[in-house]
């Protein structure tokens, strides 16, 4: 049964993986949303999220994904800020397997979002105000949005049948 888990979380790494790789590149300047010196792409968060239920190395490697799609995409600033995906997904993905539940994790990531990717811009040359402000509460604001959505796809995929969790349902939900 051990092999079996392996093999699922590994898929479903690679999947999750795949779709944040793919979310930069596909959705740009589609459902994107720019306020300079602040962007967000509606949804890039969502792979990052549903791989907290699966495992720590999962969100972390789905976060690295992250990362690269954006670098690719739209450079290194962004990328810097994708990359602390890897970060929260991976403190998520600790609270899950503690039998937390799913919101709380979603919940308590997010000031560590915030505050890394308003950190992670300033060696970029952002002042106070643009990391704090709008780079801060930009990724705050999107960051909510993309819990909702996460948790409600989370939701219609266990109804599905679909097992994301390797671990019992109950601690997720």
């Amino acid at each position: 049964m051990q092999t079996q888990n392996r093999i699922r979380e590994m898929l479903y790494g690679a999947l999750l993986t795949a779709m944040a790789l793919l979310i930069p590149i596909a959705f740009q300047g589609w459902l994107q949303v720019h306020i300079p010196p602040f962007s967000a792409t509606i949804g890039s968060h969502v792979p990052s999220m549903l791989a907290m239920t699966i495992s720590p190395m999962a969100a972390v490697l789905v976060g690295i994904g992250s990362a690269f799609g954006f670098f690719m995409t739209l450079g290194p600033i962004v990328a810097a800020r994708a990359s602390i995906h890897a970060i929260f997904g991976a403190v998520g993905a600790s609270w899950i397997r503690q039998g937390r539940p799913f919101w709380q994790a979603l919940l308590i990531t997010l000031p560590i979002h915030v505050l890394g990717e308003a950190l992670v811009v300033m060696p970029f040359g952002f002042d106070l105000y643009q990391a704090l402000v709008v780079v801060g509460i930009g990724t705050g604001l999107h960051h909510i949005v993309d819990s909702i959505v996460t948790y409600a796809l989370y939701g219609a995929l266990t109804k599905a049948g679909v097992p994301l969790a390797l671990q019992s349902r109950s601690t997720v939900s």
